[in-house]
């Protein structure tokens, strides 16, 4: 395991161990679809846009730095770059919500309706996409590649901090820094509240740029999401919707149908992420000496995913989606590949048995009723 890696087993382990604290202690129903497309919302394409980010700041860095740090303590460049970055996210946050184009971007992450930390992991596709051009001020100052990969892990954990479901207020840090009871009423479903609060780990932005609000909601304003829309658990669809509206289509939501167990799909999605940190220990960000075999187990994790998201849905044909796409990754990994290290001799064949027992449970179940 190396330093890519680690954030998302640390994340999974997060996500799941907070959702099982809210179901054992009942602070809160624990809507498990939710938290399953929150963690399945686009890690792979996200993480495909996050190295074109890294290959972007590293191209402006060797062609525009100014160099402005050469002469300087590196304690200067960490202070700059960890200001800097999050002067950047708060314009792109911001902006996020103001133009059109980029808020049917940003909208996925405001789609979810309960506040927990899977909400912090919950994107859009593209979101690293359009992060792209609000960071390059650091590269053309100087800052290089590896601080800013750092800096950029430290900020997003705080993020990722602030949306969890129970920590409250916390006193003298509440004046300086972004906590979860300012990002909570940036995420209740009235605009009055969701236009407000953008920074990400320092709130002094919002103070100076006008943006600030700690006006508690009416205990009938305290409901989260977009008021109006009714979310699909479907990845594709999900980061894709939007657009469609920008261009004048109203896509119809999915009508509800039964979705598999909510054991059945959180093991799923636990073992899908096997192949998923497989897959960035082995090609890192992506973009150095692309193979067939990278193309190949890219788009079967993103096929994955998306079956993975119309089973939540509930369509049926999905179903054998999962078992044909997860069957294929241990004949492709193990035997095609090469992948010998134990935990691809175990994790493959797990993760093709579940796409087998998703397959036949509805088979069993029909005739154990028949029997019945």
């Amino acid at each position: 395991m190396n330093e890519l890696t680690l954030p998302i087993v640390v994340m999974l382990g997060l996500v799941f161990g907070e959702a099982l604290l809210l179901k054992w202690r009942g602070n809160a129903a624990v809507n498990w679809r939710d938290v399953v497309f929150n963690v399945n919302s686009g890690q792979m394409m996200l993480w495909l846009f996050r190295g074109l980010e890294v290959l972007c700041y590293s191209l402006v860095s060797r062609t525009a730095s100014l160099d402005l740090f050469q002469s300087l303590p590196a304690v200067a460049v960490w202070v700059f770059a960890f200001i800097a970055w999050d002067f950047g996210f708060y314009w792109l946050h911001r902006l996020h919500h103001q133009w059109p184009l980029l808020w049917a971007v940003h909208s996925v992450h405001h789609h979810g309706e309960h506040y927990n930390l899977s909400l912090g992991v919950r994107n859009s596709w593209y979101s690293s996409l359009t992060s792209v051009p609000f960071f390059m001020l650091l590269a053309v100052a100087g800052v290089p590649l590896s601080v800013f990969l750092a800096v950029s892990v430290i900020h997003y954990s705080i993020q990722f901090f602030n949306h969890n479901a129970f920590t409250g207020r916390l006193g003298i840090l509440e004046r300086l820094l972004v906590t979860p009871s300012h990002h909570r009423v940036h995420h209740l479903r009235e605009r009055r509240f969701s236009d407000s609060n953008y920074g990400g780990t320092l709130i002094v932005w919002d103070k100076l740029f006008g943006s600030f609000s700690q006006t508690p909601p009416a205990r009938d304003e305290h409901q989260y999401g977009v008021k109006g829309y009714s979310a699909s658990a479907n990845p594709l669809r999900e980061s894709n919707a939007p657009f469609a509206r920008l261009l004048g289509f109203r896509p119809q939501p999915s009508p509800a149908r039964p979705s598999p167990a909510p054991l059945i799909m959180v093991s799923g999605t636990l073992l899908l992420f096997i192949p998923v940190i497989g897959y960035i220990q082995r090609y890192g960000y992506g973009y150095d000496d692309i193979g067939g075999e990278q193309i190949t187990l890219f788009l079967l994790l993103v096929a994955a995913s998306v079956m993975m998201g119309l089973m939540s849905d509930g369509h049926r044909a999905s179903r054998l989606g999962w078992a044909v796409v997860t069957s294929l990754m241990p004949l492709l990994c193990l035997s095609v590949f090469g992948w010998q290290a134990l935990i691809w001799q175990v994790s493959l064949p797990a993760l093709a048995l579940h796409g087998l027992i998703v397959l036949v449970m509805p088979v069993v179940k029909t005739r154990a009723l028949g029997h019945g």
